[in-house]
């Protein structure tokens, strides 16, 4: 009687740790995968925010494009009311395309390539474009690395019950692929 209590104890204890151990394992990487998504939310957000100063400054210069203006501003709105990945995925998707239109606004005014504000605004353009980029694939490395621990054996059982799901990639569209090349001409 003392042995099988032993070893039901014992049995007890391993599948307490075992399941203690996966779900903070689980719960780490959800943090990971949040966190990181929060800095993808952040250079979004941070492209968003450049384009009003963008769009006044080739304002200046093209105020009859305002069909480009009004793309950029319907972009920025979409990023900024984003909820989801999805959601992220669309608006980033439409900014792309807007800042293609305003390639082309910008390629029709030489002096406004050869204003100050806009050459700063350009810059910082082109870096965000590029933390955007290692940002989002910083992010699916995270959601690569915890959807593999939540498909794993045992810790899909203990992932199931927990509600942990696999979490979906921050993928890029078709058009997007040939992303916009933000020069405006140099």
């Amino acid at each position: 009687m003392k042995k099988s209590t032993g070893i039901i104890l014992a049995v007890v204890i391993v599948l307490a740790i075992i399941f203690g151990t996966s779900y903070n394992s689980l719960t780490t990487a959800k943090e990971d995968v949040d966190g990181q998504w929060a800095q993808v939310e952040n250079q979004l957000k941070r492209r968003a925010d450049l384009i009003p100063n963008l769009t006044n400054t080739v304002k200046g210069y093209a105020d009859h494009e305002k069909d480009t203006f009004t793309e950029l501003a319907k972009a920025r709105s979409g990023i900024e009311n984003a909820k989801s990945v999805k959601d992220f995925e669309e608006a980033n998707e439409q900014m792309d395309q807007a800042i293609r239109s305003l390639n082309v606004v910008v390629e029709d005014y030489p002096e406004l390539k050869a204003d100050e504000s806009f050459k700063n605004l350009q810059i910082n353009l082109e870096g965000t474009e590029n933390r955007i980029a290692t940002e989002r694939m910083r992010y699916n490395e995270m959601v690569r690395d915890f959807n593999k621990k939540v498909k794993r054996m045992p810790t899909r059982i203990i992932a199931s019950i927990m509600g942990f799901s696999p979490m979906d990639y921050f993928q890029i569209s078709e058009n997007e692929k040939d992303a916009p090349v933000v020069d405006f001409g140099k």
